[in-house]
């Protein structure tokens, strides 16, 4: 059964990994996406299902408006984790420019959305991360971006709450994507650390793209009285002690 038939959505950053996972589970309950990506679609464009999708690299949302007439549902979901790196080697700018691609861009397209969801008592899915809520070693300006959506995503709820539209976010722990692979090949054992990151969960494994999507989709179509929640999609990675000293002993 297609959960989320002839409803317009748009994702962004939607060209591979967590979503790349996000167009495919719309698509595939009926929805018609339009999603954005630096670059090219990736295989995204190819999505086949009882919805549709198209990729654009710019006017997102007026382009969806000119195409489909409405919008049901806004995923921001685009961003990046640079590479691990301390406090002291990160420079001003490189903060900054952190904080216009992960959080400032969520902003900037929910203001512009925000208009025309309000017609549809529609609904935002801000993708945040599960180390905004609980930290990471070496990536203070990624984890406070990341921390910032879950803020803006309450905030946000609040606002909206008086059109009938839901805010809620989505954050995933360790996904097995293109960038955590991306991330690992920087460490001396690509291999060595992608078992550790499987082994941070309780369930002994990482995410798929695939659960991922299936979280959005909930969020979208079935977590009707939800809203300003964050919803963690973690494995039980945040559960439980663990071997975290890192004073040396």
């Amino acid at each position: 059964m297609a959960r989320y038939e002839g409803k317009v959505v748009i994702v962004t950053g939607g060209s591979k990994g967590i979503g790349r996972g996000i167009v495919k589970a719309f698509v595939e309950n009926g929805a018609k996406v339009v999603f954005c990506a630096r670059g090219s679609s990736g295989d995204g464009a190819k999505l086949k299902g009882p919805g549709c999708c198209k990729f654009l690299s710019c006017r997102l949302v007026s382009f969806t408006l000119e195409r489909f007439e409405h919008i049901d549902c806004l995923v921001n979901n685009a961003g990046w984790h640079p590479p691990h790196k301390a406090t002291d080697d990160t420079s001003a700018q490189e903060f900054r420019d952190l904080l216009n691609l992960n959080l400032i861009s969520y902003f900037l397209t929910s203001k512009l959305a925000l208009p025309h969801l309000r017609l549809r008592q529609g609904n935002i899915i801000n993708v945040s991360s599960l180390v905004g809520s609980i930290g990471q070693k070496d990536a203070v300006p990624y984890v406070a971006t990341k921390g910032a959506i879950i803020s803006m995503t309450k905030a946000m709820a609040v606002d909206e709450s008086r059109h009938r539209v839901r805010v809620n976010c989505l954050s995933p722990g360790n996904v097995l994507t293109p960038l955590w692979e991306e991330l690992a090949s920087h460490t001396p054992d690509a291999a060595a650390a992608i078992r550790d990151g499987e082994n941070c969960q309780l369930l002994g494994r990482m995410g798929s793209e695939d659960e991922c999507g299936a979280a959005a989709v909930f969020l979208a179509a079935d977590a009707s009285f939800c809203t300003g929640i964050d919803l963690l999609l973690s494995g039980g990675a945040e559960l439980n002690y663990g071997y975290k000293n890192q004073v040396p002993v």
